[in-house]
């Protein structure tokens, strides 16, 4: 039986009734549906691979139509954009290595702030969860600048940056693209202050394996974790390693021996909306569009050092004059559409073959067990 359906017979137990997709590849779990509702009939719940789905209350849903009108696979972007395509990395050498890729969403945000404006982009909760959290000081910052190779809950982030708009605020939004169409779309109208800035984007893995995930290593180690980097660029090697904090001690490898990481990479644990995905193209409905310069060594050899390069896409004449202010913290270089284009550009991310097998795996298995079935599986592969 079909996932979907069997999570369909658990929400009617609960008096709730899924309305607002037929299948799980129609949802991308952006949440902006449950902020919109104006009586509060939809809330997110999350399914048995881990991944949060809208429920509507059918006792309580008044049938407006909003939440279909902020859904941003039901609305997707169509228009062809006058793009401009660069390479950029940020001078400041600190600033790029504690920042993913070449650090241009640090200078967006110190632009953002030193208007008195928020930021607003993925950070850790007290648990270790992604969570999309508002940033109004340079300290507050800090956490969002890394790469977060996990899907955010954006609960309750859409009103709030509609309020800090109405109270005419410059806001810095960085997500992925279909958080950020949902944004867009969830406003309703065009705000002078608002940079909308969305993300090449791999595809976004299960928020409850992650969750799992930090346990398994929290029991293995003996404490409690408080960090995790998926991009570390301290080998200087394109941020190929991984770093996590447990109990103050440092854990540190390779990005591709890490657990989580291989199964991220290997597209087991992808979001099922993610191999669907229509947002994997150069035109989309934000601002500008950022992501790794990948084959920087191709374009520009002068710029591959191994600490990052950041691709970026302008699409809208407000990030181009935005962009006009900005540019002298940057080595940046003009470019081509096809010198950066690269395959999240293009399509999405393909399902792995064995995928259902691994998600039935991890649904009855117990997380422990299932990681050694990983690893035995890491071993038989790696002798082939």
């Amino acid at each position: 039986m079909e996932d979907w359906v069997q999570d369909f017979k658990y929400a009617k137990t609960k008096g709730l009734e899924m309305e607002l997709y037929a299948k799980k590849e129609e949802c991308c779990g952006c949440g902006a549906c449950a902020d919109v509702c104006p009586v509060q009939a939809i809330r997110m719940e999350r399914d048995r691979e881990g991944f949060d789905y809208p429920y509507v209350d059918s006792r309580v849903c008044i049938r407006c139509g909003r939440c279909e009108d902020v859904c941003p696979i039901k609305n997707q972007f169509s228009e062809k954009c006058a793009n401009r395509y660069l390479g950029a990395r940020v001078k400041d050498d600190k600033t790029r290595y504690s920042s993913s890729s070449g650090g241009i969403f640090p200078v967006l945000a110190e632009y953002v702030l030193a208007r008195k404006g928020v930021v607003y982009g993925a950070g850790y909760n007290e648990r270790m969860e992604v969570i999309h959290r508002k940033a109004d000081s340079l300290k507050q910052l800090d956490d969002l600048k890394r790469t977060k190779y996990v899907q955010s809950n954006t609960q309750g982030i859409f009103s709030d940056i509609r309020q800090r708009l109405e109270e005419k605020r410059w806001v810095l939004f960085v997500g992925t693209p279909c958080q950020t169409r949902a944004l867009k779309l969830f406003l309703g109208r065009e705000y002078d202050g608002l940079i909308a800035a969305d993300l090449v984007c791999y595809g976004v893995p299960s928020p409850g394996i992650w969750k799992n995930y930090v346990r398994y290593l929290e029991k293995k180690y003996h404490g409690k974790m408080t960090d995790f980097s998926f991009r570390d660029k301290r080998a200087r090697d394109h941020g190929h390693s991984y770093a996590y904090v447990i109990d103050g001690k440092e854990h540190t490898g390779s990005l591709f021996r890490d657990r989580f990481c291989i199964m991220y990479f290997g597209n087991y644990m992808l979001r099922p909306s993610c191999h669907s995905c229509k947002f994997c193209t150069v035109d989309r409905g934000s601002d500008l569009t950022i992501g790794d310069f990948w084959g920087i060594e191709k374009v520009r050899p002068d710029m591959d050092d191994g600490m990052g390069t950041s691709m970026v896409i302008l699409h809208t004449d407000k990030a181009k004059k935005i962009w006009e202010q900005v540019r002298k913290n940057m080595d940046w270089f003009e470019c081509e559409k096809d010198d950066l284009k690269q395959p999240r550009l293009s399509g999405p991310s393909g399902m792995a073959k064995a995928r259902r097998l691994f998600m039935m795996l991890y649904k009855i298995l117990p997380f422990s067990f299932f990681i050694r079935l990983i690893d035995a599986a890491i071993r038989l592969f790696s002798r082939r």
